[in-house]
């Protein structure tokens, strides 16, 4: 375990878990483009509910997502995927619908998968969502943190960008779960299309900045420690393709004593060699134990890679939240996350089991 977390006792909480964020509609056109898809497969996915499904459908861990919809036949398709996920679906704040979505709407992604040379590509389609425009005072949080009782809140910088008051429902979160004991994850997840209108990537670190103070574990990858923050990080190349351990080093001492408060920082280390082909591993800090890496997997063959920082995070999350130590949190991430890219969609296929067994060093032989 990490001595500087502290954790609610679990017979306290209902949930072990909630995550803050969008659900978006992803359409996935399979082997074939966006522009020349005739036929797409429906899931779900979303940056921070993509997190909380892994620790419900592949941990068996109890969770909930708050979230907004449009109470239309789209919305209640995402309610019944989020459902089927195992997510408790009873804190969704439900949009009135207008009929044609002129003023409130229900978000699409989608997504192709890429294929060697040529890069995976995602066309959100996400304005006027109804969860851009949700407010602080529609959701309870008291009654949610406090009430019903919550272990672990994750959130993160995709939420926080969606409208002009989503920093500031974040921020009222963040505080109510730290006032009522639940720990705090917070996934940077820089995205410069999001902030852009917004006051672009000064009102990026701004908002960010302030949300961590009231954060325990901070994740983010490579370069939104720069891009979210404001660190500058030595030793990345120019495409911010590598980032060698000695610059995670020096930009985790930059972060660990500009927010004190902060018990775990995490990154995941990612080169892409093509589409199909990625150098994947981890990295994570704590004040008492230093810096710890997980197996380092070149060559990683990746079927789909949406999704696979998130499952890194939820397999880090499930090893903090059971009390296991940081080597042991970040291998089960990092073996998650490399199992979820072999699967199709944004949220993890694999089961337990298979993360178990691969952050214990075993292989892709056969099981029969």
């Amino acid at each position: 375990m990490v001595a500087a977390l502290q954790l609610r006792p679990a017979d306290e909480c209902r949930y072990q878990a909630v995550g803050l964020g969008e659900v978006m509609l992803r359409l996935d056109p399979g082997d074939l483009r966006i522009r020349t898809a005739r036929n797409f497969a429906a899931w779900e996915g979303g940056g921070e509910y993509n997190v909380i499904r892994g620790l419900s459908r592949v941990f068996g861990l109890p969770t909930a997502v708050v979230t907004a919809l449009v109470d239309d036949e789209v919305g209640h398709l995402i309610e019944g995927f989020i459902m089927a996920g195992g997510v408790d679906a009873r804190w969704i704040t439900w949009a009135e619908s207008d009929g044609v979505g002129r003023t409130v709407r229900n978000g699409l992604n989608f997504t192709e998968r890429g294929f060697g040379v040529r890069g995976a590509k995602g066309v959100s389609d996400r304005g006027h969502t109804a969860i851009a425009q949700l407010r602080p005072e529609q959701v309870d949080f008291d009654r949610l943190f406090g009430e019903a009782g919550v272990r672990w809140l994750h959130t993160g910088g995709i939420f926080a960008a969606l409208g002009e008051q989503s920093a500031a429902t974040a921020l009222a979160a963040v505080k109510a779960a730290r006032k009522h004991g639940t720990a705090v994850s917070y996934d940077l997840n820089y995205r410069p299309s999001l902030w852009k209108s917004i006051g672009g990537q000064a009102r990026a670190q701004e908002v960010n900045r302030e949300l961590a103070r009231y954060v325990d574990v901070m994740i983010g990858n490579e370069e939104d420690f720069t891009a979210a923050l404001g660190f500058e990080v030595p030793g990345v190349d120019e495409q911010l393709a590598s980032l060698p351990i000695e610059g995670f080093t020096a930009m985790i001492g930059q972060v660990a004593e500009a927010f004190p408060n902060l018990a775990v920082i995490a990154t995941t280390l990612r080169t892409v060699r093509s589409a199909s082909v990625n150098d994947w591993g981890a990295v994570a800090w704590a004040s008492d134990t230093g810096l710890v890496q997980a197996t380092h997997r070149d060559g990683l063959e990746v079927l789909d890679r949406v999704g696979g920082g998130d499952s890194f995070a939820s397999g880090l999350i499930y090893g903090l939240l059971t009390d296991q130590s940081l080597a042991r949190s970040v291998e089960l991430g990092a073996a998650h996350g490399a199992l979820a890219m072999t699967t199709p969609g944004d949220t993890s296929m694999v089961t337990a089991s298979e993360v178990f067994k691969l952050a214990s060093g075993g292989n892709a032989r056969v099981d029969r």
